[in-house]
């Protein structure tokens, strides 16, 4: 699963994306730093298993820091957009490809109101971060309108003309987008509007039918940053009122935490709360007043920096995924080498054992026989519904061979 971190240039977003990922990316206070995107590893938060069950886990496919399970996930940092994108303006439709392949948006929003419209440095507080939000829905949305508006008429005549229906060729049209059947179904759906007619269409419809589908392929969650600037706090109570998920977020004290504990100076685990001094007699009297100001006007106050928290929102919430503890030894929770609860995988909500076995492997799903759940030890079927943080043994015919 992969999720595409988007806004207008200058609002953090290469900031967001090197402190989820530690990967390194130009900075710069100017429009179109990013010129390239970037992609990396972040990491999704969540209680491992491994207190429960009261083991020493050593993880395979992904990290257990103190009873927290770390499970990597894909960022792509694409290039900042601004108005007009979809027609080509500023290299638009060439960032909007970098976002094909993106399963969730992680929108970045200067919450304080600090860059206008194009993404230029402006005084906190002039411009509105409402309108942010709005410019982007418009610019991703008529990006996938122009795409379909080419031969729209032609696509309207074949299916009246034809045996072919008009969800199972959008679904060849925009598969190149990561946008399924199951999106274009519930688009049409909520949109009420006749696939068996879409000559009756016009401009407007196709419009509305996008801008549904995009919500629904595409979700989209608001990484409120800046809110340590002036504003900040108040522009994030009136981005809510759009109806997103929105996350007060300081992408530089994040930054600045992760780079501080992955040097050894801080005891600090992205999404905690707080932090720990290790090593006071390292830090300059500066860096200490830096770090004492994240804690007390960030952490302390709401409780994270955010960058953490929107990834995870992004994908156990926008995405509805759920983490599953796949072990061949059902007894003492090991893979074939020994390694204790080796691997998280996250799923959708509604995965069976079967789809996860396919998952692990091709012929694990083939010769599936069973599957045994590890608190209960009971044997659950093929079409059994994996639940969050389920710990299965996956019995086939090839492991009885």
């Amino acid at each position: 699963m992969m999720a595409g971190i988007v806004g207008k240039p200058n609002v953090g977003k290469s900031t967001f994306f090197s402190a989820a990922t530690l990967a390194p990316a130009e900075i710069a206070n100017y429009p179109f730093t990013t010129i390239k995107p970037n992609r990396g590893i972040g990491y999704v938060r969540t209680p491992c298993v491994c207190k429960e069950f009261n083991v020493k886990d050593n993880p395979v496919n992904s990290l257990c820091v103190n009873g927290t399970r770390l499970i990597p996930v894909e960022l792509i940092d694409c290039a900042g957009l601004v108005p007009g994108a979809w027609q080509g303006r500023g290299l638009g439709n060439q960032f909007l490809d970098e976002i094909r392949k993106a399963d969730a948006l992680i929108h970045i929003v200067d919450a304080a109101g600090a860059t206008d419209i194009e993404g230029k440095p402006c005084k906190p507080g002039t411009h509105d971060p409402v309108e942010d939000v709005r410019f982007l829905e418009v610019e991703i949305t008529m990006w996938i309108v122009n795409m379909l508006k080419r031969d729209w008429s032609k696509i309207a005549r074949t299916v009246e003309a034809s045996s072919q229906d008009l969800v199972s060729i959008l679904e060849e049209r925009l598969s190149g987008l990561s946008i399924g059947r199951n999106a274009i179904i519930e688009a049409f759906t909520k949109t009420k509007l006749n696939p068996d007619k879409p000559t009756a269409w016009n401009e407007d419809d196709l419009v509305y039918f996008v801008d549904n589908l995009r919500k629904i392929a595409k979700p989209m969650l608001i990484a409120a940053n800046k809110i340590d600037l002036p504003y900040g706090e108040e522009n994030v109570k009136r981005l809510k009122e759009l109806g997103y998920l929105v996350v007060p977020c300081c992408a530089e004290a994040e930054l600045a935490l992760r780079r501080a504990a992955e040097k050894g100076l801080i005891d600090y685990t992205p999404g905690d709360c707080n932090f720990k001094i290790l090593h006071p007699e390292k830090l300059i009297e500066p860096q200490k007043k830096a770090l004492e100001t994240i804690r007390e006007k960030i952490l302390l106050k709401y409780g994270s920096t955010g960058v953490q928290e929107a990834i995870n929102l992004t994908f156990f919430k926008l995405l509805n995924m759920i983490v599953v503890y796949p072990v061949e030894d059902i007894e003492r929770l090991t893979d074939h080498k020994g390694n204790v609860l080796p691997d998280a995988y996250l799923v959708p909500y509604g995965t069976t054992a079967k789809e996860f076995a396919y998952k692990i492997h091709s012929e694990l799903g083939e010769s599936f026989i069973y599957a045994v759940e590890a608190r209960n030890k009971k044997r659950i079927g093929e079409n059994y519904i994996l639940k969050n943080r389920d710990v299965i043994s996956i019995v086939s015919a090839k492991k009885r061979t």
